[in-house]
C-alpha cells in the first residue's frame, strides 16, 4: 500500500516523494545520533518499533517523521539526543504540492498490520502488472516525460514488495467486476491482470474479491476507500480522486469506512468464487 495507486487511486502518488532540505536534514541528524549511539538501522527499528526498511527512508529524508518516533527516541537514544532531534524536527517545511497526508499515508501503509482496499476506477496499485501499469501511466494527463514515466513504473513495481515482505499482514481488496471487463490496453494487458490477480490471490495473507457487475445491495456507491490497521490497533483510511488526496484519522470517521467495507465484502463474490470467475475470463480472452 501513497498511495499512488500503490495505496491510492490512480494518480502519481506511489512515487516517491521530492526530497526537501529540512527532511534531509533530520535524517542525517537521525543517523548521525543513532551512529553516536553505536547502533546499526536494524538495530535501531525494532527499538523504535518501526521496521529498518521505514527508518532507511526517514533518514534519506523520503518519509516526514511520525510523531511517535519523536517520543520513543528519548528512551533509545537519550533526553540530549532526544532534544537535538525535536529540534530538527521544528524546522521541517513540506515542498510545494507535497500534502502531510501523503508522506503519512505511506508510511502507514509499510507498516500496517491490516490493510484494505475497495476499488471502483482502476485495479489497486498493489495488484497491477508491469503492463497494466504501463497502459495507465501512458494514459495520464497531463503526460509524463520519459524519465517521469520510468519514475512511476519502478516505484510502483517496488511497492508491490509490500505483499510478500509483510506475510503476516493482511491484504484484502475487493474490485468491481467492471474494470477487468472494460479490457483496459487490449486483450494481452488484460490477460497479465487477470494472471497477476491469481497469482496475488494465491498468497495465504491475501484475498481478492470481484464486486458483480450487477450487485442491487452495493455500500460502495460513495467511491473508493483504503483502510489501514496499525500496530496500535487503530484504524485509518485514505480517500483519493482526481490527484487529490485525504487521510481520514478521526476514529469515528474511520469507522464508517470500516463498516462501510465489511458490509462490502459480503456483498462481493467470495475468494474462492473470485479465483474461478478470474479464471475463466482468462480462458475466454
Amino acid at each position: 500500500m501513497a498511495t499512488d495507486n500503490g495505496g491510492g487511486a490512480g494518480g502519481g502518488g506511489n512515487c516517491e516523494p521530492e526530497l526537501s532540505d529540512s527532511l534531509k536534514t533530520f535524517g542525517a541528524v537521525l543517523k548521525a545520533l543513532r551512529e553516536e549511539a553505536r547502533l546499526t538501522q536494524e538495530q535501531f527499528a525494532p527499538l523504535a518499533r518501526y521496521s529498518a526498511a521505514y527508518i532507511a527512508k526517514i533518514e534519506q529524508g523520503k518519509r516526514f517523521p511520525p510523531r511517535d518516533l519523536l517520543d520513543r527516541s528519548e528512551e533509545i537514544l537519550g533526553a540530549t539526543a532526544a532534544r537535538v532531534l525535536a529540534a530538527a524536527a521544528r524546522s521541517l517545511t513540506r515542498k510545494a504540492g507535497l500534502a502531510s497526508w501523503f508522506r503519512q499515508w505511506a508510511g502507514i501503509e509499510e507498516e500496517a498490520i491490516s490493510l484494505y482496499a475497495y476499488e471502483c476506477a482502476v485495479v489497486p496499485g498493489l495488484l497491477q502488472p508491469e503492463p497494466y501499469i504501463r497502459a495507465l501511466f501512458d494514459r495520464r494527463l497531463p503526460p509524463l516525460s520519459e524519465e517521469q514515466f520510468e519514475q512511476q513504473v519502478t516505484a510502483r513495481l517496488e511497492r508491490q514488495r509490500l505483499l510478500t515482505e509483510r506475510p503476516n499482514s493482511t491484504f484484502s481488496f475487493i474490485v468491481e467486476q467492471a474494470l477487468l471487463d472494460r479490457r483496459m490496453a487490449g486483450a494481452e494487458v488484460t490477460h497479465a491482470l487477470l494472471s497477476n490477480l491469481l497469482d496475488a490471490g494465491r498468497l495465504r495473507n491475501v484475498e481478492i474479491q470481484l464486486m458483480p457487475r450487477i450487485q442491487e445491495d452495493h455500500s460502495g456507491f460513495e467511491g473508493p476507500l483504503y483502510l489501514a490497521e496499525t500496530a496500535e490497533n487503530r484504524w485509518v483510511g485514505y480517500v483519493e480522486a482526481h490527484d487529490c488526496s485525504m487521510l481520514v484519522t478521526d476514529t469515528k470517521a474511520a469507522s464508517a469506512m470500516l463498516q462501510r467495507y465489511g458490509k462490502m465484502r459480503s456483498q462481493a463474490l467470495s475468494h474462492q468464487a473470485t479465483a474461478g470467475l478470474l479464471e475463466q475470463m482468462r480462458g475466454a480472452l
